[in-house]
């Protein structure tokens, strides 16, 4: 057969039963935090515009559609090869196995597992068969343990994104709504497939959907709103400010430019949010999400923009003041930037919410530096309060902290520095999560990254406490040299049968905050099994909060010496490192963790 077919399919019918391969020399599965959101945030709240638990089941084939996106295939010796459309599929694929997870034990599953997994000759494989991925995939099907580190980007991708969408996951859906969802999912969700049967006709249909075409994006449908309603004599000024910062913008990354008109919208006008429940309809901060230009246009009254003037203030002025703050945070989200290092902090540990928090203190008549204060105050805010929840196992995952995030964007609006200080620190007073909320931290297999970064910061503070240089970016840097979180107690539950009758009770005892170190990965190879005792001497070459556990380190630096005195922090050295040591420690690395991420802080900078 040859020629090119296009069909539009159900989930279902796209899924069960057929296979798609991927060439070798396909690139990798680069989808990251904010797009498997954003796939969760559009298809829920689709979903839920419609759903009344009052529904039968079978009104769903009434409720609305939804169009996904296409695929391009090639079809070649009876096998689907993806052109286009990997990234897609792949997280369509990672969704159905979230959603198999989430039925388990469940009366009134709907069957998925036709659409993830086939059977042949009585072997199962992926649908979406890629050799290098089933290990991961399968431990995900089957919800079994998976370690992703050192295998390629797309398997360390595939983990993270799954994980991001369990997160994402709104709890409305996992009640009696979710067999409905399901339903609707593989029913009236669609794709186009375009499948072509020649490697050439195939590369043919991708470069014409994705090089050609002058369709308008939002920006440009608002640009055009925008200017005319302009004076004449003032708009060639406007579009050119307009021009020379969506350039910047679009110079900052692919998606910059629509995510910087939905921060800075959202932090200057949102008023109000969709409610988390079932029929709720989209509100303010939610079209913004969606359609920003179409609500700009339909609001600007109500938001200021009524005669040539004002719309002339909003590019020339306001546009113009919002994109430069934002671009200053998109920097120091990525670097360290003197004055804003907590943007940094935040940024890695995925927290993609700040930037409209970031904004909404802001006003177009703050000269930069107070501009920056106020910047730097709200990301310390956010910094303190990652890390409590962090603390406390509490998720700091999008959909768990966007409506919370929403009320204190709403509450900081145009605030002063001291004001805004005050008001932050009184949030953090309401929080139920403290350091000393939970004296018995630990780390696990979904955590590991975020206790990471927690040890990265307290083993900062010790050494810039002390007198040395930061090695923050070290300690969090990829690579073969990269620092990876250590046990102090070698797992050996044999070892201290003395002190643990079980081993279950040793492993999660082992496990404990007070019993990790931030170590390189080569010294962990090289010591990470030998007893405490043995290790106890290689810790003196190590970063001061490693090397504070030998009796070396309280004669031979007057630094950390001095700040221990200063600080009367209970440091000491540990000759053998015993259970009643691990709780003395694990008390430590809390009273760090205090001074780290103290609200005071955020007064002081307030009163600068």
């Amino acid at each position: 057969m040859s020629g090119i077919v296009g069909e539009a399919k159900t989930v279902r019918k796209l899924l069960k039963g057929e296979k798609y391969s991927i060439d070798y020399y396909q690139r990798e599965y680069k989808w990251g935090e904010k797009q498997a959101r954003e796939l969760i945030d559009d298809l829920t709240g689709k979903f839920l515009e419609e759903y009344q638990p009052t529904h039968a089941r079978k009104k769903i084939a009434e409720y609305p559609h939804y169009f996904l996106g296409a695929i391009i295939v090639s079809k070649k010796e009876g096998a689907n090869y993806l052109v286009d459309g990997q990234q897609r599929l792949t997280s369509l694929t990672l969704l159905l196995i979230l959603l198999r997870n989430l039925q388990r034990e469940r009366d009134d599953l709907v069957n998925v597992d036709e659409l993830i997994v086939s059977e042949k000759f009585g072997e199962k494989s992926f649908n979406l068969d890629v050799d290098e991925r089933a290990p991961c995939m399968a431990a995900l099907f089957e919800q079994e343990d998976f370690d992703p580190t050192d295998r390629s980007e797309s398997v360390q991708n595939l983990y993270a994104r799954y994980e991001d969408m369990k997160s994402a996951w709104p709890e409305e859906l996992r009640g009696d709504a979710l067999p409905y969802f399901i339903d609707w999912l593989m029913e009236n969700v669609h794709l186009v497939e375009i499948t072509a049967y020649s490697d050439d006709d195939a590369y043919t249909i991708f470069e014409t959907m994705n090089d050609r075409g002058l369709s308008l994006s939002p920006t440009d449908m608002l640009k055009g709103y925008l200017l005319a309603n302009i004076a004449e004599n003032k708009r060639v000024a406007a579009n050119n400010r307009w021009r020379s910062r969506i350039a910047e913008l679009n110079e900052a990354g692919k998606e910059v430019e629509s995510d910087f008109f939905k921060a800075w919208l959202r932090s200057q006008f949102a008023t109000k949010i969709r409610e988390r429940k079932r029929g709720a309809k989209p509100e303010d901060f939610d079209r913004i999400g969606t359609e920003f230009h179409r609500w700009l246009r339909d609001t600007s009254r109500a938001n200021g923009l009524i005669g040539e003037d004002d719309f002339f203030r909003f590019i020339e002025r306001d546009f113009d003041f919002y994109a430069r703050h934002y671009l200053l945070a998109m920097k120091a989200s990525q670097t360290r930037v003197p004055g804003l290092e907590a943007v940094q902090y935040n940024s890695q540990n995925g927290f993609t919410l700040q930037y409209m928090l970031l904004l909404a203190p802001l006003k177009p008549e703050d000269d930069p530096n107070i501009a920056k204060l106020k910047m730097n105050i709200v990301a310390r805010f956010v910094d303190i309060l990652i890390a409590r929840r962090i603390w406390n196992f509490r998720s700091i995952a999008y959909s768990t902290m966007q409506y919370a995030m929403f009320l204190v964007m709403r509450e900081i609006r145009g605030l002063d520095v001291q004001a805004l200080a005050a008001k932050l620190v009184e949030q953090l007073s309401e929080q139920d999560e403290t350091f000393e909320s939970n004296d018995r931290l630990y780390v696990h297999q979904q955590n590991r990254y975020l206790i990471h970064r927690l040890l990265a910061r307290l083993t900062e503070y010790v050494e810039t406490q002390s007198g040395q240089p930061s090695r923050y970016p070290e300690y969090v840097a990829e690579g073969r040299e990269r620092y990876e979180v250590e046990h102090i107690w070698a797992n050996h539950a044999e070892r201290h049968t003395d002190e643990f009758s079980h081993p279950a009770d040793f492993a999660e005892y082992r496990n404990r905050i007070g019993g990790l170190l931030l170590l390189p990965k080569a010294f962990n190879a090289s010591y990470g099994d030998l007893p405490y005792k043995d290790k106890l001497l290689h810790y003196r070459t190590q970063n001061l909060l490693a090397h504070s556990l030998h009796p070396d380190c309280y004669d031979r630096n007057p630094g950390f010496v001095r700040f221990v005195k200063e600080s009367g922090l209970p440091f000491e050295a540990v000759p053998d490192f015993a259970k009643v040591n691990l709780d003395d420690r694990g008390r430590l690395y809390q009273s760090l963790a205090e001074r780290v991420w103290n609200p005071q802080d955020l007064l002081e900078m307030g009163a600068q």
